[in-house]
């Protein structure tokens, strides 16, 4: 393999970064090795090299996209006094963050919903890797909120309930564009849509409770 020069960064790294950008803006079918390389100003062995084909450096690209939003949009360190309400605010404030594109939005975000709109095998691989994780605490956090609830399946439904809550605002931001005025539209700031989600879900879960102990002493 022709040796690739350095001064435009490590050429793995740069091949990553470069194919993310690609495969976002095409999809995985429409991209090419040789396109990938020749703008990455590398050897088209390069691709077989570093990741062994373009499957699994497409699988790189998406798992470094999500990652770094991740660590972009980070959650706070809570201490061991803080209300399970204010983590559920921060949790989804981060989430919401993590997945809503906008004007000086860059690639990262585009392949990893992408990746979830036409599944690959990195979807599950992102799934175990990083997503899980995260969910796991959303169920911990549910715990706090619910420690008379029992059913895990109630539990993982109304994870459920929440990320499709902070979803919708990435995957109908067309149609609410359309539904508002500019300046109502621009008024939708992160911080007012994880309010507005997190005190949503809190007064279901209060009414939900108070139902079932209505029916249970019924």
């Amino acid at each position: 393999m022709a040796a690739i020069p350095d001064d435009l960064g490590p050429p793995r790294e740069r091949l990553v970064d470069v194919a993310g950008e690609m495969f976002a803006e095409r999809g995985f079918d429409a991209t090419t090795v040789r396109d990938i390389c020749q703008k990455a100003g590398a050897n088209v062995a390069a691709v077989n090299y570093y990741f062994g084909d373009k499957q699994r450096l497409y699988v790189e690209a998406v798992i470094r996209a999500h990652s770094w939003r991740m660590e972009r949009f980070q959650l706070p360190d809570w201490s061991g006094e803080t209300a399970p309400n204010a983590k559920l605010s921060d949790f989804v404030q981060t989430f919401i963050s993590r997945v809503r594109s906008g004007p000086g939005d860059t690639w990262h975000t585009r392949l990893v919903m992408r990746e979830m709109a036409h599944p690959t095998e990195a979807c599950a691989k992102l799934v175990q890797s990083a997503i899980r994780p995260q969910f796991e605490i959303l169920i911990g956090i549910l715990r706090e909120l619910l420690p008379e609830e029992r059913s895990f399946e109630k539990l993982r439904l109304t994870a459920f309930s929440i990320v499709g809550q902070c979803l919708f605002y990435h995957f109908a931001d067309p149609v609410i564009r359309n539904l508002l005025t500019s300046h109502e539209y621009e008024s939708l700031a992160i911080e007012k849509l994880a309010k507005h989600i997190t005190d949503f879900s809190l007064r279901s879960l209060k009414q939900a409770e108070t139902s079932e102990r209505a029916g249970a002493s019924s």
